[in-house]
C-alpha cells in the first residue's frame, strides 16, 4: 500500500508554552477534540481511556518536554495502536504554530484521510480559539 500523511497546522497568537500545557493535558481533550466531546477522560494504568464515537480508545503521550512533543498513541478498540506526531512550535515569544501529521493507515482511503485531516483542522483551530481566550 502508499501511505501517505497530511500535515495540519494553525498558528496560535500565545506562546507555546501555555499552548503546551494546554494541549497536554489529557483531560482537557474532550475541549477541543470533537470526537471526545463531552466524555470522561480517566487514567488506564499508564494510559488515559475514554470512550469514542468508534468504542473505548485508549492514548499516551510521551512525557512532557520542554521541546513541545506532543506525539501520542491511541490504541484503537479493534487494538490497533496508532501513532500520531504532533508539536507546539514557538514562533516568537507571543505566538506559536501546533502541527499535527496524520496519516493513513492500512484500509484508510485517501478520502478517508483527507476526512481525518479535515477534522484535525477543526480540531486545531478549537484548541487555538480556547488557548486565545488565555
Amino acid at each position: 500500500m502508499t501511505r501517505s500523511s497530511r500535515h495540519v497546522s494553525t498558528f496560535v497568537d500565545r506562546p507555546a508554552e501555555a499552548v503546551y500545557t494546554i494541549a497536554a493535558d489529557p483531560q482537557r481533550l474532550p475541549e477541543w477534540a470533537a470526537g471526545l466531546a463531552g466524555a470522561d477522560v480517566v487514567r488506564d494504568g499508564d494510559q488515559w481511556a475514554t470512550d469514542s464515537p468508534m468504542g473505548r480508545v485508549r492514548f499516551a503521550f510521551v512525557p512532557r518536554n520542554d521541546l513541545g512533543v506532543l506525539d501520542h498513541t491511541v490504541t484503537l478498540p479493534s487494538g490497533e495502536a496508532v501513532l500520531n506526531p504532533m508539536r507546539v512550535v514557538p514562533v516568537d515569544d507571543a505566538t506559536c504554530e501546533v502541527l499535527f501529521s496524520v496519516r493513513q493507515r492500512d484500509g484508510m482511503s485517501a478520502d478517508d484521510l483527507e476526512r481525518d485531516a479535515e477534522a484535525v483542522a477543526r480540531d486545531l483551530a478549537t484548541l487555538k480559539e480556547i488557548a486565545e481566550r488565555g
